[in-house]
């Protein structure tokens, strides 16, 4: 079988012969060129932009590569002395396929399946920054790329704030084609930014898309209509309803490759809707800012955990830690705080996020069936985010937490979000917050200009200062979140879907069927919002199995 090369994306070539070739024949002229010139991951590394790449080279080798940020996403499987590879998990799924009960337990950890695994016992998926050469029957798979921080003490916030706004036009700039200027708007800093540096652009009538919610403390609309006013866009909204959800539910959940449990990715499907239906063919999204500038509420909160670190030792073991170990600690409200406080402080991260893992905090044993959790490894997340924690290498924790959330939130879960909204719609999409400059630069900007005392990206928002409104600079982070466990409460259709697909699952053997009864009539109306969460996932793992997987058993 002869592999037909595959190359999707807009790479960057550093070398300038290379970038003549793909502006002259086309990315895959230029990539096949490349491979013949030694060292494959000394040549990747210095390759921008966003890119999967798959081909068969003069030498007899296959091999595969995909961008720093995985913003496109490559897939593969060993049949005898052949490397097969394609976009899509699912195109590589024989009819014999078998799904992995390990990938749906990581799917309930992580809410999606993480690289290298699929939710195909035989299919992997590169991780962002790797590349895969398979030679003479060997698969090696490793990193071209692993970020290198500096951490400067000194810097000029003037220089930088000019250096960054330049690389923020620059990289919008660069992501538009020529065809109707749009974006995605929901009035958080990063839409806002890109809104406002096409406008700068000159590029014609920018249209921003905004998707809001008739939900209590759901809905920002306003923010993104005050973003409009002051960037001049065009602005066009659309408001989810219930009804939305019940038709869109399965079509959703059976667009991705693999079960995908981002409940953000049914708004954005419908914000990409509303922009494709208006002559949009391409969209600017805002993802990234927040990892790459220090925005995550997470981070100030670790922080904190990390000042324990600085008590003298004689005091933490000898005082706090035994007094706060006794039962009695737990009987007052101000000594349960500093208890719980010294017990997540003395766990390391990233197993310390164990503790607030959905799955984990319910008890895997109380959700699953104990014949599905047999085939299960518990522990496999942890020691997948492990490895993460430490490709970062020698650096900051704040600067690992970025380094690892550059995997498990982006190239993992938002950019896939976005990439599977935008293509379900008809319309591409493009990143430019995550541009290798704007790395680059991330790479080097001192750790308390992305976290000065507790203030998020300090830099990113006091370098946009008089740019943006100050009432988007001061709000905090919402985004396109989805009052599913809300609506779920209120329409009995919508509970009736849920009701059924957690029973399906029940069938399936995955779930535990005295665990369904009580999560959808007792908890999901205690904790909506918090309950909601876990509805929403196990229901969007039902869907999928249901088109793509319907005789799928573990009982």
């Amino acid at each position: 079988m002869i592999l037909t090369p595959l190359a999707t994306g807009f790479p960057r070539f550093a070398n300038q012969d290379w970038d003549a070739i793909a502006k002259r024949d086309g990315a895959a002229a230029a990539w096949a060129k490349m491979a013949e010139h030694g060292d494959l991951p000394k040549l990747l590394a210095q390759v921008g932009g966003d890119f999967a790449v798959g081909l068969r080279d003069s030498l007899g080798r296959t091999w595969l590569a995909v961008d720093r940020f995985a913003q496109r996403t490559l897939c593969y499987r060993v049949d005898g002395d052949e490397l097969r590879f394609a976009e899509r998990a699912d195109a590589l799924a024989g009819g014999d396929e078998r799904i992995s009960a390990q990938a749906v337990f990581d799917y309930l950890y992580f809410h999606n399946i993480p690289s290298p695994g699929t939710i195909y016992q035989q299919v992997h998926r590169l991780p962002p920054g790797h590349y895969a050469l398979f030679d003479q029957g060997k698969l090696t798979v490793a990193p071209y790329w692993t970020p290198a921080f500096t951490e400067p003490r000194g810097a000029s916030f003037d220089a930088l704030r000019d250096e960054f706004r330049e690389l923020l036009k620059r990289a919008v700039q660069q992501q538009l084609d020529g065809s109707k200027p749009a974006c995605f708007l929901s009035g958080g800093t990063d839409s806002s930014t890109v809104a406002g540096m096409m406008s700068e652009l000159g590029v014609g009538q920018v249209s921003g898309y905004s998707i809001g919610f008739d939900a209590q403390g759901y809905d920002e609309m306003e923010y993104a209509r005050l973003a409009a006013r002051r960037f001049g866009t065009s602005h066009h909204e659309y408001y989810v309803t219930p009804a939305d959800l019940l038709r869109s539910i399965p079509a959703v959940a059976q667009h991705f490759d693999q079960p995908f449990g981002n409940s953000s990715a049914l708004p954005a499907y419908y914000c990409a809707k509303m922009a494709r239906e208006d002559g949009v063919t391409r969209l600017l999204a805002g993802d990234g800012g927040d990892e790459l500038f220090g925005g995550n509420s997470r981070y100030a909160k670790q922080r904190v955990f990390g000042l324990y670190e600085h008590v003298p030792a004689l005091v933490r073991k000898g005082l706090m830690e035994p007094l706060l170990g006794t039962g009695a600690a737990s009987a007052l409200a101000l000594t349960r705080k500093a208890k719980s406080y010294v017990e997540q402080a003395r766990m390391p991260m990233p197993d310390r996020l164990q503790l607030y893992n959905l799955i984990m905090r319910l008890g895997p044993s109380e959700v699953l069936d104990d014949g599905f959790l047999r085939h299960v490894d518990l522990q496999a997340p942890l020691r997948l985010q492990q490895q993460v924690w430490q490709q970062a290498g020698q650096c900051h924790a704040l600067n690992r937490e970025l380094a690892y959330d550059w995997r498990f939130t982006l190239a993992e879960s938002d950019l896939p979000k976005v990439n599977g909204a935008t293509s379900m719609a008809g319309v591409s999409v493009g990143f430019p917050l995550l541009d290798q400059g704007l790395l680059d630069f991330s790479l080097r900007l001192p750790l308390d200009y992305k976290l000065r005392g507790h203030q998020l990206r300090w830099f990113f928002k006091e370098a946009l200062r008089g740019f943006l409104p100050d009432e988007i600079i001061s709000k905090k982070k919402h985004g396109f979140g989805l009052p599913f466990g809300v609506w779920t409460t209120r329409t009995p259709a919508l509970l009736a879907l849920a009701r059924d697909s957690l029973h399906g699952l029940a069938g399936r053997g995955v779930l535990r069927s005295d665990f369904v009864k009580p999560l959808l009539e007792q908890r999901l109306h205690e904790h909506p919002g918090y309950y909601g969460e876990m509805v929403w996932i196990l229901m969007m793992l039902e869907q999928w199995l249901q088109a793509k997987a319907p005789h799928c058993r573990f009982n």
